[in-house]
């Protein structure tokens, strides 16, 4: 059957391609703390007995055994015909297996496009997207649904995790520079990962945290966020949520934010055991000041380990560079008990 011409070109502009961005030369052989990467994302894959290691960049790393690593690789194409355009910026990328798949959860930028503006600054069009391989290494491709989330939303930091209903729910972060108090929030996936269901539903705020401080001499961008009696007002920043479970059972979550300026971990409690919660926050960061945005995973040993990035200033310049620590969940608290050096 013959088409029209407009049609055919369609089908080409939407094909999925590898996205255009700048991939620095492959080497093997390289130290972990030679590596510039934030919100590192470790997968431990028992099939290929390799760790496999990604982040903001979206660029892929493997290793044998976390001391030292090979890549980085491109490993993702996107539909340049979509909202993404050709060569979107991508952050916190994670990679699950799940029933047989891989999956690739990451936020795509796109700053082209402006979805708002909040007290002068354009917000621009910022989502969390999934992305699918019949492999660890990839190449990771779009699924059906183009749009997982409200496009007029900036979201990141996607993560999956199965509730205790059997479904599979994307856990993310709605932007504080839109809504001016970060927020946690879950919204069911289809079984198959392909598109999600139904309305998202918060679970916490960057301002229920006791332990997260704005720097300086701030005021509320939010109705919700209120001074303490101490003076101090609670960070608007949410960043990379991490589900786990203690060995008791225990349902935790690791997110990040501030204390004044320095980038600090904490943990929030789920009193229902579901993502459901209410969500009850640590009084304290459970890392030191500078390092954040981490996950836990198994090496081969049974060890739980937190990687994590550290963040420090130099001469103006932030130096992310990934770490770990070993940590304890035996009973119904995680905990960190050491720096980590395989």
């Amino acid at each position: 059957m013959l088409r029209p011409l407009s049609f055919i070109l369609l089908l080409i502009v939407s094909v999925p391609v590898a996205a255009q961005r700048h991939v620095p030369p492959y080497r093997e052989g390289v130290p972990t703390d030679s590596i510039r990467l934030s919100d590192p994302f470790i997968l431990a894959d028992s099939a290929t007995h390799t760790y496999y290691m990604t982040g903001t960049g979206g660029l892929l790393w493997t290793s044998k055994n976390l001391q030292t690593w090979d890549g980085p690789r491109n490993v993702i194409e996107v539909d340049t015909a979509s909202w993404m355009g050709p060569h979107p910026e991508v952050w916190a990328a994670e990679l699950h297996h799940y029933r047989g798949k891989y999956y690739y959860f990451a936020t795509f930028t796109n700053n082209d496009l402006h979805i708002d503006t909040v007290a002068g600054r354009p917000i621009p069009r910022r989502a969390c997207h999934i992305l699918v391989s019949d492999r660890p290494d990839g190449p990771y491709r779009p699924m059906k649904d183009p749009v997982y989330l409200p496009a007029f939303k900036p979201t990141l930091d996607a993560t999956l995790w199965i509730d205790t209903d059997g479904h599979p729910y994307m856990v993310y972060c709605h932007e504080w520079l839109q809504n001016g108090d970060g927020t946690v929030e879950k919204i069911r996936l289809t079984d198959d990962l392909s598109g999600t269901i139904g309305w998202s539903h918060v679970m916490f705020r960057a301002s229920d945290s006791p332990w997260s401080t704005e720097a300086g001499d701030v005021q509320p961008s939010s109705p919700l966020r209120q001074q303490r009696a101490d003076g101090t007002w609670p960070n608007r920043v949410t960043d990379g949520p991490w589900l786990f479970r203690t060995e008791s059972g225990r349902l935790g979550c690791l997110w990040t934010s501030w204390v004044g300026g320095d980038y600090t971990m904490g943990v929030a409690y789920s009193k229902s055991g579901t993502l459901d919660g209410p969500w009850v926050q640590e009084p304290k960061p459970i890392t030191p000041p500078n390092y954040g945005h981490g996950m836990l995973f198994h090496d081969w040993r049974g060890r739980l380990l937190l990687v994590l990035h550290s963040h420090v200033d130099h001469d103006g310049h932030f130096i992310r560079i990934p770490h770990y620590f070993l940590m304890d969940d035996e009973g119904d608290r995680l905990r960190p008990l050491a720096n980590f050096i395989p």
